[in-house]
């Protein structure tokens, strides 16, 4: 079988490298496993300390998608084998290197082309909007899903989503919504939009560049060689919908949330009627969840975030919610799922706390994120 990562270098006019980094595993939409952060996190560190690469290419192979997320039924499977309540270790191991990895991607010292066509959900968008250059393709499908499987938006999507402007990003946390590369553009996710047809001659493009060796000039170099690729950008939904959404979500409580989302169920706008159906199909700890964790992220470092959201996704799994929503969306795909809570007033202040308690003895997993 074909590797999941696919690694090569791009030798450039200066004689520079740059290191292009594949996923490689169109038939699951370059879905992130385990093995792949494995392969992926040690060669960008390779890359990083080696002084012949000027910078990386991180692409997927196959036309439909970048990444269409984390490989949580695995992490389904997992919790089923260990049994309610315990968390796996499967799904310790795979936050805790899937998070390394995305601070990897935002601290990286050299310029980082994140190329994201098609479907980018989830963990395909912590991969791409840590990228030092963000490019979409026009057709680009892009969400935080994340509440229809009992989750929250992750990879630190807690404190991207906090930084986009008024109320749109709590609104996607909330509604898992579809956006287009518009918005991604609006909400600072990508810096570029540019036909997917076009990646091959941007590496060329890259191949025959004189690169210099010094991360402040070569970003600035990749940014006007992209400029030469830009296509327009689908007008943003986000945009289009921005007075609907503030009037929705522009409220000083959770519950009062609620009940304005559903009342827009009966929109007659498709989009936002469709992003409050959603929400009322989702998970009622995961709204809660995110509404807290997007409230404590405010003015967060990242890496307390990651550290925060590391907690919180291992007890996601120890609550019955994350098995049960990947059960009815990806595995029995009968997409009833039976929420515990059913209804957002039960959740109790309670069981967000013991979500967040920490669940590892003595130090943190991440603790040495951000440290010299």
């Amino acid at each position: 079988m074909s590797a999941p990562v696919i690694f090569s270098t791009i030798t450039t006019a200066s004689g520079h490298l740059f290191g292009h980094a594949l996923l490689n595993n169109p038939s699951a939409l370059n879905a992130l496993t385990l093995p792949m952060i494995d392969l992926l996190d040690p060669q960008l560190k390779a890359w990083a300390e080696d002084d012949s690469i000027a910078g990386v290419v991180l692409s997927a192979a196959g036309d439909k998608a970048f990444c269409a997320g984390g490989d949580v039924v695995s992490l389904h499977h997992a919790s089923k084998r260990v049994g309610a309540g315990q968390v796996p270790p499967e799904a310790e191991a795979f936050f805790e290197r899937e998070y390394r990895l995305d601070y990897r991607i935002h601290t990286y010292p050299k310029p980082i082309l994140c190329w994201a066509h098609g479907i980018v959900m989830g963990g395909g968008v912590g991969l791409m909007v840590g990228a030092s250059h963000r490019v979409v393709s026009p057709n680009a499908r892009i969400a935080m899903p994340e509440i229809h499987i009992g989750l929250y938006p992750d990879v630190a999507g807690t404190w991207f989503l906090h930084r986009m402007p008024k109320h749109t990003g709590l609104f996607l946390a909330l509604t898992g919504a579809m956006i287009n590369a518009g918005d991604a553009m609006l909400g600072n996710w990508a810096d570029a939009v540019v036909e997917h047809a076009q990646f091959s001659e941007v590496l060329q493009v890259i191949e025959n560049t004189n690169w210099f060796g010094e991360l402040k000039a070569d970003r600035e170099l990749l940014s006007t060689l992209l400029k030469g690729f830009e296509t327009e950008a689908p007008k943003p939904l986000l945009h289009t919908h921005a007075k609907a959404i503030d009037e929705v979500m522009n409220r000083d409580a959770l519950i009062d949330i609620d009940l304005a989302l559903r009342e827009l169920l009966q929109h007659s706008e498709p989009w936002l009627a469709k992003a409050a159906q959603a929400y009322a199909h989702g998970s009622p700890t995961s709204a809660a969840l995110s509404y807290e964790l997007m409230k404590r992220h405010a003015n967060a470092d990242l890496a307390d975030v990651l550290r925060l959201e590391y907690q919180a996704s291992v007890g996601c799994c120890a609550h019955p919610d994350f098995p049960e929503g990947v059960r009815a969306l990806l595995v029995d795909k009968d997409k009833l799922p039976r929420w515990t809570p059913a209804h957002l007033r039960e959740v109790e202040a309670e069981l967000i706390a013991d979500i967040l308690t920490p669940r590892f003895k003595d130090s943190h997993p991440l603790a040495d994120l951000g440290k010299a």
